[in-house]
C-alpha cells in the first residue's frame, strides 16, 4: 500500500490546516481542554480520511484478452441495453460503476489495446447515480482497440463531490490492461461499453474492485 501521487497537494493542506487549527485553539483557548480534545479527535479523523482516499493498493493483475476487467473500485448500479452516441454509435451493453468516498479512486484500463479515441467534457456535477450524468456532467471518454479489432468505449464521470477528472492517457497510446488511465478525486462514476453478446460476470448491487473482478467476457 502506497499514497497515490494525486494526494500529495491535498494531504499538504490537510497537514497545513491541521496545523493552524491546533495552534489557534492552543494560543487563543489554552485552558480549555475538552475543545482541545475534540480539536485533536476531528483532525486525526481528516488525516486518517485523506490518506484512505488517496491509498494505492499493490495489485497483481490476471491479464486476458477475453475478458474485460472492472474499471474501478465500487458498486455497480447500471446494467442496461443501450445506445452510444458519441463515437460507436451503436447498441452496447452499458455497466456502471459508483465510487463512494471510501473507495480507492484509480481507473484502470479494462482491456489492453490503442487508445483510438479520447476526449474530454466539461459539464455539471450532478450525483453521479443520475441517470443523465453519464451525458450532462464533466467526463472523459476513451475508447480502446485490442488486437482483434473491439473497441472497448468507457467514462470517467465526475459526480457532486468529485470536482477534479484526471487522466495519463491520450489518442495513439498503447495500454496495458489494468494499468491506471486515471483518477477522480471524491466521489464518482465509471461507465463500460461492451459489445452486444458480451458476457455479463456481474450483477446490479455486486461490489466490484478495479483491475480485479472481470466485467464480462467478449464474445468470440
Amino acid at each position: 500500500m502506497t499514497f497515490h501521487k494525486e494526494g500529495y497537494t491535498s494531504l499538504a493542506l490537510c497537514i497545513l490546516f491541521i496545523f493552524v487549527l491546533n495552534a489557534a485553539i492552543q494560543f487563543y483557548f489554552p485552558q480549555a481542554i475538552i475543545i482541545k480534545w475534540i480539536i485533536y479527535i476531528l483532525s486525526f479523523a481528516l488525516f486518517v480520511i485523506i490518506v484512505q482516499f488517496f491509498r494505492s493498493p499493490f495489485l497483481e493483475v490476471a491479464r486476458d484478452e477475453k475478458s474485460v476487467l472492472c474499471p474501478a473500485d465500487g458498486k455497480v448500479v447500471v446494467i442496461e441495453e443501450t445506445v452510444e452516441t458519441e463515437f460507436l454509435k451503436d447498441k452496447r451493453i452499458q455497466i456502471s460503476v459508483f465510487m463512494s468516498p471510501i473507495n480507492v479512486h484509480i481507473n484502470r484500463n479494462p482491456i489492453s489495446g490503442v487508445i483510438k479515441y479520447f476526449k474530454y467534457h466539461p459539464g455539471k456535477y450532478l450525483v453521479a447515480w443520475h441517470p443523465k450524468s453519464s451525458t450532462e456532467n464533466e467526463r472523459t471518454t476513451v475508447v480502446i482497440e485490442n488486437s482483434a479489432g473491439t473497441p472497448i468505449l468507457f467514462r470517467q464521470i465526475a459526480g457532486a463531490l468529485a470536482r477534479r477528472i484526471v487522466w495519463y492517457v491520450k489518442e495513439g497510446d498503447v495500454v496495458e490492461q489494468g494499468e491506471q488511465f486515471g483518477f477522480i478525486k471524491f466521489g464518482s462514476r465509471v461507465d463500460v461499453f461492451l459489445p452486444l453478446g458480451s458476457k455479463i460476470n456481474v450483477e446490479l448491487g455486486e461490489v466490484v474492485k478495479g483491475g480485479v473482478t472481470t466485467l464480462a467476457e467478449l464474445p468470440a
